[in-house]
């Protein structure tokens, strides 16, 4: 455990990525998060007492949960709801007091002055923090990057493009000098829970009703769906009947009684393209998506969902939203964009140092996509290098924890004293952006 000097002695520093899915914490210097649990409330039919965080993920009774989240499109929009996520987080989790600890926090990209401010006033006067400090996650993921491969092109020259493709949206983040060129930076107002609203309403409309079934879709999305590299192809084999058709899979719903979770009936198809996204790269406590069970019930018994195109259409939002009606540019246009909106002596580097993070990113099959839609857009003079994290979900969180760790982390800090005599909007101008 980490300790930096504070006012009147020493204090631990708590670091926190507050995403829209999942909230990440531990202490600064640790390797992993200590916590990762789902940053939202739950209420299962049955009940009127609401889970918080990973109470959700001990739920045995999860069909039709009802779901609270504390952040909308990237941003906190119910700090009484987050607050008591936070809560559980320090107490249960980090077993810390607040009002001995400083904090850095993992904040979206182009967030707003009232939400700062909501976010300001949830640190210092509700949780009494010493000291808060703030950056975002491209800053993070290349600090992490550079630490892992110190002798790569990324770490040498501080120069990298992170594309990170979260719950909420997806933003490609020119990074120079270790700090966020904000003006280059660009969005694409999609993320996975977009992706799993529209595998919702396409199986809707094909199959079951499961518009209230948001949490099990979010594990179908994650189990079954990948990025096709041969659209035109696989669309041709979905088409297919019987076992022809190599692209079909089944995934058994929970019936609340003898499963209580959904899994991938027959894995064994070529459906096992999305078997690596079952293996996240941080074990999510509480293990909400664990192996199918060895005996299978009667198939009189089995809820089965059959899956086909939906499989690769739900993915190919990010890569061309426009087929589906959205006024929005595809992933490899946004971050070309973000690109010439450098200087045009950073664009090689730019270009050779791309970086995915974020949950979307795991998807099977991301990388070589986005590689393939890109290398058209990018000037044949340009070597392109795209470079998945090992671990996308919580690479932000690594970075921050490295950088929280470092010696000059109290300067970065606005300690509490100093928000209240001036304020939010003077004291974020001290953060790193």
């Amino acid at each position: 455990m980490v300790r930096t000097a504070g006012i009147g002695g020493t204090s631990s520093v708590v670091v926190l990525d507050n995403g829209g899915g999942f909230c990440k914490a531990g202490m600064a210097g640790q390797l992993e998060p200590t916590a990762v649990v789902p940053n939202c409330l739950a209420r299962p039919r049955s009940s009127k007492k609401w889970l918080v965080g990973d109470q959700l993920q001990e739920c045995d009774e999860i069909q039709a949960i009802a779901l609270r989240r504390p952040v909308d499109r990237g941003y906190l929009i119910s700090p009484e709801t987050e607050r008591e996520i936070w809560e559980r987080i320090f107490k249960i989790h980090l077993k810390i007091n607040p009002s001995d600890c400083g904090l850095m926090l993992v904040d979206p990209l182009f967030h707003l002055p009232s939400t700062q401010r909501a976010t300001d006033e949830l640190v210092f006067e509700d949780f009494g923090f010493q000291s808060l400090c703030v950056g975002n996650a491209p800053v993070f993921t290349h600090a992490y990057q550079a630490h892992k491969k110190p002798t790569s092109l990324l770490a040498r020259s501080k120069c990298s493009l992170v594309v990170d493709s979260g719950f909420s949206f997806t933003h490609a983040g020119p990074v120079f000098q270790n700090r966020v060129v904000s003006g280059a930076v660009k969005r694409i107002n999609l993320g996975g829970k977009a992706l799993t609203n529209y595998l919702k309403e396409l199986v809707s409309y094909r199959a079951w009703n499961v518009m209230d079934e948001t949490y099990i879709m979010e594990d179908v999305k994650e189990k079954l769906c990948f990025c096709s590299l041969d659209i035109v192809r696989d669309l041709t084999i979905a088409r297919k009947k019987g076992k022809e058709n190599s692209l079909q899979c089944k995934y058994v719903l929970p019936d609340g009684i003898k499963y209580m979770r959904g899994f991938v009936k027959d894995t064994s198809s070529a459906a096992l393209k999305a078997d690596d996204s079952e293996d996240d790269d941080v074990e999510i406590m509480g293990g909400s998506n664990p192996r199918p069970r060895r005996t299978m019930p009667e198939k009189q018994e089995e809820q089965e969902l059959t899956l086909t195109n939906e499989r690769f259409l739900v993915p190919e939002m990010l890569f061309h939203p426009v087929d589906l009606g959205m006024n929005e540019a595809g992933l490899a246009e946004c971050i070309v964009r973000a690109v010439n909106a450098c200087d045009s002596y950073l664009h090689p580097l730019l270009y050779s140092s791309v970086v995915l993070t974020g949950g979307n990113t795991l998807l099977p099959g991301f990388k070589e996509r986005l590689e393939l839609e890109l290398r058209p857009l990018v000037p044949d003079e340009f070597e392109l290098h795209v470079d998945l994290v090992d671990s996308p979900i919580v690479a932000a969180w690594k970075g921050a924890s490295l950088m929280a760790a470092s010696p000059d982390f109290q300067g970065w800090c606005v300690t509490k004293a100093e928000y209240e005599e001036d304020g939010t909007l003077r004291c974020r101008q001290r953060f790193l952006h």
